[in-house]
């Protein structure tokens, strides 16, 4: 059971897999530090889960244009 499982996971599921797994990593990493609770843990793991389920549905996880947009209109420099 456990082996098919693991094939649906690694076949139709990899990127959301692997983002879940990078973001346990980055999640023990900063518990161990010391610095985060266990609420930042918990929005590591569903970044890496987000991040993962763009790529298996070919998106791009964040659209910089609009962020840029709205950057420029409110910093305009030194003017």
């Amino acid at each position: 059971m456990w082996q098919t499982v693991w094939k649906a996971a690694r076949g139709e599921h990899r990127g959301k897999l692997l983002g879940v797994l990078f973001g346990i990593f980055c999640g023990f990493l900063y518990l161990i530090v010391g610095f985060w609770d266990m609420l930042i843990f918990t929005f590591i793991i569903y970044v890496g889960y987000y991040v993962g389920r763009c790529i298996d549905d070919k998106q791009i996880p964040f659209n910089i244009r609009p962020f840029w947009i709205w950057l420029t209109k409110q910093w305009r420099g030194f003017k």
